[in-house]
Parts: structure tokens; sequence; C-alpha cells
């Protein structure tokens, strides 16, 4: 076996590992999940997640996810709490608290305090009998057969099962919630999902310069106002309604189809009838009538009127292209 082959066996059997962990742990999901769904839905206050290591870094994973599916949640290390950050911690919220043996040490001295704060506390454990399973008010049960690595020490397989349980919680809750797209949004403001549910067309072409010309305007000025506003087109406008589109494109064909072009108008040169979008449409509209025609601008109307211009390039650098 070669070097490649090597290293492709290797990586097919971690996810084969993996892979099979996944699926048993649809066996293992029973009641105590639906008990624990329940109890940070009913809850009035936020959901605590700890753990110590690799544990501690699906927490945070999971805390991120809960927040952008609207449950919020706050992460605490399990070492700091018993060192002071316990104070995170208030009287309605609910603690989830992941390790896989469920016997650490930390692990040992922080359920205790957290109990005799009466708050729920929620296990993902891979031991349902360790002390952390026992002390529990519901377990979530992330046994597996095996670790990944070869060694079966670095956390692997176990810790891909507590961030998949802890997915299963939070898309229960966004369910529960009622969670929509326009909530996705909302938490979602500067990242190219979000924008895709909120960016408007509006949005763009506030961005851009509003290039037009009349019926009447020769081409020296029409090349000159495209020149200018940078969108590689204008619009052609009477009595304040789009009646036509000239694109950069469209210069160059006069340019190549007539020798004497100074007397020409817009109107001799300009596509009629070009695509529109309204203006309070969304973005990502834009972007679908820009690739089902092949095109890279369109124009945008309000009522009727011309509102200005959308580029490809706009899309592109808003991150939804």
């Amino acid at each position: 076996m070669n070097l490649e082959e090597k290293i492709l066996s290797v990586a097919k059997e971690t996810i084969s590992i993996e892979a099979n962990a996944i699926s048993n742990l649809v066996k293992l999901v029973n009641k105590d999940l639906s008990d624990a769904v329940q109890c940070i839905y009913n809850s009035k206050g936020r959901v605590i997640i700890t753990g110590i290591g690799k544990s501690a870094i699906i927490a945070n994973k999971i805390v991120a996810t809960f927040n952008s599916t609207g449950t919020p949640a706050i992460f605490m290390h399990a070492a700091d709490a018993i060192h002071g950050d316990l104070g995170t911690i208030q009287e309605n919220d609910v603690v989830i608290c992941i390790s896989k043996s469920g016997n650490t040490p930390e692990i040992k001295v922080l359920i205790p305090l957290i109990k005799n704060f009466k708050n729920k506390i929620i296990a993902i454990t891979g031991n349902i009998d360790s002390f952390l399973g026992q002390q529990s008010d519901f377990v979530l049960n992330t046994y597996i057969e095996k670790e990944a690595c070869p060694n079966n020490l670095a956390p692997t397989t176990s810790t891909t099962a507590q961030l998949v349980i802890g997915d299963a919680l939070a898309v229960c809750l966004l369910d529960l919630h009622g969670f929509s797209s326009k909530d996705f949004a909302k938490y979602h403001p500067g990242g190219a999902l979000g924008k895709k549910l909120y960016l408007r067309v509006s949005d763009i072409t506030a961005q851009n310069s509003k290039p037009q010309v009349s019926l009447s305007t020769n081409v020296k000025d029409v090349i000159v106002e495209i020149s200018e506003k940078m969108l590689g087109i204008t619009a052609v406008i009477d009595n304040e309604k789009v009646v036509g589109i000239i694109t950069d494109g469209d210069i160059r064909r006069m340019l190549r189809n007539n020798d004497a072009f100074l007397d020409l108008t817009a109107a001799d040169i300009m596509s009629s009838k070009p695509k529109t979008i309204a203006q309070n449409a969304m973005a990502v509209d834009a972007l679908d009538l820009l690739e089902k025609h092949k095109i890279s601008q369109l124009i945008a109307e309000e009522n009727g009127h011309y509102a200005g211009v959308v580029h490809i390039h706009n899309l592109i650098r808003e991150g939804i292209l």
C-alpha cells in the first residue's frame, strides 16, 4: 500500500467509525431527550452549557447553535466554575453538562454545587452509570464503542456524538419555538445566509449611482454616462419610466456596425423591454433573474418608476453569490 492509499484508507475508516456511532445514537435516544427539551422550552431562564477539555469545546459550539436558533445560552467552563464563574448560573437557568466519562474530578465537584442551587441538570455523557449520569435530572446517552483514534484515546467519535446530540436539542427547540427564516435572518444579519433572507434590492441600489439618459440623448453623452456611473449600463427614461437600456455591449455593437455614429441617439441603439425587478424584492430574487437570463444588470423599479441598477458584482460583494 502506497502513502496515498494508506492516507485514504485511514480517512475512510475514521469516517465509517464515526458514521456508525452516530447511527447508533438513534437507538439511544429516549424519553429523557424529550423531557430535557421540554424542560428547556418551559424554562424562564437561559441554558448554561459546561464541560472540560474537548467537551468544553463542543459545549461552546452547542452554545453558538442555541443562540443562533433562538434559545439563549451561555458557556461556562467546568474548571472556572468552581473558581468564581459559578455565579453565571441564575435561578431559572437549565444546566447542560457534557462529559464522556461523567467521572472527571471537576464534574464531581461542580454537580453538587449546581444541585444546591436547585437548577435542573441535563447530562450528555457516554456513561449513564457515571457520577454525572446518576446525579442529573435528564441523561442523554452518547455511548460509543470506540474512538476513531487508532489508540482509542483522542476524543474523536465521542465529541462527534456530543455535537450531534446538541444539534438534536437545538433543532427540537427551534421547532417548538416555530423559529422561521425571518427569525434566522434577525440573528444572522451579517452573514451570507442572513443576507439571503433579509437583503432587498433597495439595499443594493442605494449603494450604486443611478445612470440615466433620455431618448434624445446623443451617443457621445450616452457613452460618458455609462463610463462615469461605472455600472456598464444606463437606463433610457421617458416621462420618469424606463423605456429601454443601453449596455456597454450595445455600445460595442454600435461601433462595430456603424462607421458614423455621432448623429445617433439613445433611441437608436437602446434595447427595449429590459429585465426589471421591484425595488422591494429580495436581493436573492435579483440573483435568480440575473442567472436565469444570463445578464449582469437589472433595472429596479418602484411603483413603475426607475429606481436604480442592481449589478451582479453587488451580489458577489454581499456574499449572496
